[in-house]
């Protein structure tokens, strides 16, 4: 083998390297927001989770923001009992105002 041959075997080594510890990543983090998925779903009655569901299926990333103030809002001791419809609606509202109040402050 010559030096040209060994520094392309070097590069493709390092490149799947990299490819190999991405998908790690990428496992780790499909397996937290599924955890944070299942944590959110224990906090929200019936009608809720039937709206969360909806809400997967059309917007993911909106639904994992609704999971994910679920949660903080049960780590910061505001949710005492479980979310129904009407408060995940507020919760939605709440989110898409945030949205438009961020995008008018830039």
């Amino acid at each position: 083998m010559n030096i040209e041959d060994l520094k392309k075997q070097r590069m493709q080594e390092l490149q799947n390297q990299r490819l190999q510890n991405q998908l790690h990543e990428q496992i780790a983090m499909q397996q937290q927001v599924a955890q944070l998925d299942k944590a959110a779903k224990l906090w929200m009655k019936p009608e809720a989770l039937s709206r969360y569901g909806n809400l997967k299926m059309a917007h993911p990333e909106k639904a994992l923001q609704v999971a994910v103030l679920i949660a903080q809002f049960v780590q910061q001791g505001k949710l005492q009992k479980a979310v129904d419809d009407e408060q995940l609606k507020e919760l939605l509202i709440h989110l898409d105002e945030r949205k438009e109040m961020n995008i008018t402050r830039k």
